[in-house]
């Protein structure tokens, strides 16, 4: 049920952002801020494909460790990644060892690199799928119309773990939504953040 939580701080806070310091401070600090990086919208395109089945949580505590198995999410280093490197990270209990996901990952940075090249950067490409902004959710689904489509056109170009739910997860947590609830403390410095942000376009 999506509702508004007083914190141990007397903070008010969406529902899902209580109970653990390291959660509390990603809902504060970096879910639904803009983000045009696009190293950092790699990641999290990949983390998310792997948070597919678990909690986030779960990958927000490995966070750390998944970014040294894959160098910093950098697609030039990680498209070049071999079978020994996937047996590496087969055998690294830091992160979720999943040969899927984790093939997935090497295959995506070789499909990013050939999608920055074509729109000149990631993030040119992730938002132009920014839906029309609006209020505060009164429901959040866990697919939007924006979402399929977003999913539909990187299965199109060969990504893979890259499903409608995955990808509206990936457009709540780099801002290109906010879906902050009304009475959220976070949702206004999100809003004044989106308001300053220069979206990136394609060239």
């Amino acid at each position: 049920m999506m509702e508004i939580v007083a914190g141990a701080d007397g903070v008010n806070r969406c529902w899902w952002g209580l109970g653990d310091d390291q959660y509390e401070n990603y809902h504060d600090t970096e879910w639904g801020f803009p983000q045009g990086d696009d190293h950092r919208l790699f990641e999290k395109i990949c983390l998310e494909g792997f948070q597919s089945g678990l909690s986030w949580l779960t990958i927000l505590r490995k966070r750390d460790n998944f970014r040294a198995a894959f160098s910093g999410f950098d697609p030039d280093v990680v498209a070049l990644f071999d079978e020994s490197d996937v047996e590496r990270l087969l055998g690294d209990a830091g992160i979720v060892r999943h040969r899927g996901k984790i093939e997935a990952t090497i295959n995506n940075a070789a499909r990013a690199i050939e999608m920055a090249n074509e729109y000149g950067s990631l993030a040119a490409y992730f938002w132009s799928f920014e839906p029309e902004r609006g209020g505060p959710p009164t429901e959040i689904e866990a697919t939007t119309e924006v979402s399929v489509a977003l999913s539909k056109d990187l299965k199109k170009r060969g990504w893979k773990f890259v499903g409608p739910t995955t990808a509206y997860a990936f457009m709540q947590a780099m801002g290109l939504v906010n879906d902050h609830l009304e009475g959220c403390f976070v949702r206004e410095d999100v809003e004044e953040a989106r308001g300053q942000f220069s979206v990136p376009s394609r060239h």
